[in-house]
């Protein structure tokens, strides 16, 4: 009996250590858990105390602008000097030169890169593919001075071949680059939303008697359009936010021609320019800056939001 006792008294503190040590490692899991969720925590409160701030920051000094400019003299003025007397705040050729640049390389990008991701997802070979993906993301991974310094030394000149009177710095030029950075993320983003399209609408679309190019534009592109249209409208925001390509490429002359041969300037040139630091901090000039840039963001803004509409509005969930 006493034996029983003793075992039994054994088994119960053995129970208790153990359940001590378990107790004690539990502890430690969660103080990790709660140490890891704290910190993520204040990483998104980072993203969104700079993103507040940002917004504030632009938002202040362009209300500060208004109160020396009138909106409408801004928002449709022809003449953009500020920074020369007399001074003039019209930013529509600031407005058009970076439409005119966006347009001109959507339709560059558009086509090829769409073109390009209906042939890596139905009928490149798994070979090809691993070569060609690579090469065309790439293109995403050099910087865009280079790309400036290309449409410089060799776009230009390649292009006054054609067309002499063209300038030194133009917008087709601009265009051309800016179409070759963003081809990379139509191609990318396009060829994920087809390869996400499940073969078995392939299969369906074969058994009924659906060539391949019926079944590509009939049944693969349609059914992935809205990740392929959001791809679009994030290349276009791209195009817009570029900035150091266009800077060398199309130039610093403001204006609203038609002509692609012609000098321009986009609404990122002009915020490099008055960056260099010549600009007084302080004045009226220095304060476009800020309405500029809050310009850019809210119309990159809008398009990201179109963007976001489009792929929840028209996505195709499949089991």
């Amino acid at each position: 009996m006493a034996k029983e006792m003793q075992a039994d008294t054994t088994v119960a503190g053995q129970s208790s250590v153990l359940k001590a040590t378990s107790s004690i490692s539990l502890s430690k899991a969660r103080w990790g858990e709660s140490a890891i969720k704290i910190w993520l925590a204040l990483c998104a409160f980072v993203s969104v105390v700079t993103t507040a701030a940002i917004v504030i920051l632009l938002f202040s000094e362009t209300l500060n602008f208004f109160e020396s400019v009138s909106p409408a003299e801004f928002f449709f003025g022809t003449t953009w000097t500020p920074l020369f007397e007399p001074s003039s705040f019209g930013v529509l050729p600031l407005i058009w030169g970076t439409m005119l640049v966006t347009i001109g390389a959507a339709i560059i990008a558009i086509p090829t890169g769409l073109a390009s991701a209906i042939y890596l997802s139905e009928y490149a070979s798994d070979r090809v593919r691993k070569i060609i993906k690579p090469v065309l993301e790439l293109l995403a991974g050099i910087p865009t001075v280079v790309y400036g310094y290309f449409a410089l030394t060799f776009v230009t000149p390649a292009l006054r071949n054609v067309f002499p009177d063209i300038q030194v710095f133009n917008a087709l030029s601009a265009a051309i680059v800016v179409g070759i950075m963003i081809l990379p993320m139509v191609a990318t983003l396009s060829d994920n939303a087809l390869r996400a399209v499940p073969i078995s609408l392939r299969q369906g679309a074969y058994a009924l008697g659906a060539t391949s190019y019926e079944v590509t534009t009939r049944v693969v592109v349609p059914a992935g359009l809205s990740g392929v249209m959001a791809s679009f409208l994030l290349a276009i925001s791209r195009a817009i936010g570029e900035t150091m390509a266009v800077t060398l490429a199309a130039g610093q002359t403001p204006n609203m021609s038609l002509s692609m041969f012609e000098s321009i300037q986009t609404m990122t040139a002009y915020i490099v320019q008055v960056s260099l630091g010549d600009t007084p901090t302080g004045g009226i000039a220095y304060q476009t800056l800020f309405a500029v840039a809050t310009l850019l963001f809210v119309i990159t803004l809008v398009i990201n939001i179109v963007s976001q509409i489009i792929l929840n509005r028209f996505r195709e969930v499949y089991d």
